[in-house]
């Protein structure tokens, strides 16, 4: 099959993944699969996944679906960087907390690792409305003068939050781990282009595809920040604390609607599609990196896991 560039593929995959600490996750239509590189080889591990409007209609409506699918996303990429965490060597793990102690002791180790689970992503959760959303509308609130200019201050705000954004994912990028964490994320890129091109998964053919791939989750914070920009018009209210308040109220319709855009640009090849995923790609630059054989053979393996039995079953 001839090669086609990266904007032009002709089969598009529902297959996701998520880089983790020396592996990868890969979820598919039917199951996902988590590989990782160990001082003994790799670890394999795979399980089974419903699709989410399966166990509940609501969650195949737009705008709702896409709520479902990044809460959903986000717990189950948690537990699976907590599992590859656990397969570090023992000199490169954290040491138990006084809390992880009394936690394994009151609930038992299995019991105490979902509570573990849940929690680090209520306080990422928390951290991010924070961050990007209480931190911003905070700051720019400081601005004497803008009372009653709605559309200047939500300007602002929305311009302050990509500020911190990429702030953010650069000095990610300056940390070691964080450094190996994004080389993996650019070998699942990598792998899934060549998926989708109907190439043989090998290293060879996985090396030259690009690590920049249209359909990326890091690029939905950037296409949310521009979507909380335009919906933040809605909001024409003065009051710092207000105005926080209805930007939290609105995250759900946002997230929502982020989701309908980037599964709308990652399904089409034309101007607008392609104008669409452009910041989500440059974006990219911070958050993929090149990486070693090593990393590839885990990818590679990690979507060779979760390819369905029955050939297309995974269209997009």
């Amino acid at each position: 099959m001839s090669q086609k560039s990266d904007t032009q593929v002709r089969f598009r995959t529902s297959i996701g993944g998520q880089a983790l600490m020396e592996g990868i996750l890969m979820r598919g239509p039917d199951k996902q699969a988590v590989v990782c590189r160990t001082k003994d080889g790799i670890v394999e591990k795979t399980e089974p996944i419903k699709p989410l409007k399966e166990r509940c209609a609501l969650f195949g409506w737009p705008i709702v679906r896409g709520v479902a699918v990044f809460a959903d996303s986000m717990l189950k990429g948690m537990r699976a960087l907590t599992y590859s965490a656990s397969l570090l060597p023992e000199d490169e793990q954290e040491e138990p907390t006084k809390f992880d102690i009394w936690l394994d002791k009151k609930l038992g180790s299995e019991r105490a690792e979902k509570a573990v689970i849940a929690l680090a992503a209520v306080l990422g959760v928390l951290l991010a409305i924070g961050l990007f959303i209480f931190l911003p509308t905070f700051l720019i609130g400081l601005i004497p003068g803008l009372e009653g200019e709605f559309a200047l201050r939500n300007l602002l705000e929305g311009l302050l939050k990509l500020v911190i954004l990429l702030v953010y994912l650069y000095l990610c990028s300056r940390m070691k781990d964080m450094k190996r964490l994004f080389s993996y994320h650019g070998a699942e890129h990598k792998t899934i282009f060549c998926y989708e091109k109907g190439l043989p998964l090998t290293v060879e053919n996985v090396r030259p595809q690009s690590r920049f791939h249209p359909r990326c989750g890091t690029s939905f914070l950037l296409v949310a920040i521009i979507v909380g920009i335009l919906v933040g018009l809605l909001i024409q209210i003065d009051n710092t604390l207000l105005r926080m308040l209805c930007r939290l109220a609105l995250l759900p319709l946002i997230v929502g609607i982020s989701y309908e855009i980037n599964r709308w640009a990652g399904r089409h090849d034309n101007v607008l599609s392609s104008v669409l995923s452009w910041p989500g790609r440059q974006l990219q630059h911070l958050t993929t990196s090149e990486p070693d054989d090593g990393m590839m053979e885990c990818a590679i393996r990690a979507l060779e896991l979760v390819i369905p039995e029955q050939r297309g079953s995974d269209a997009w």
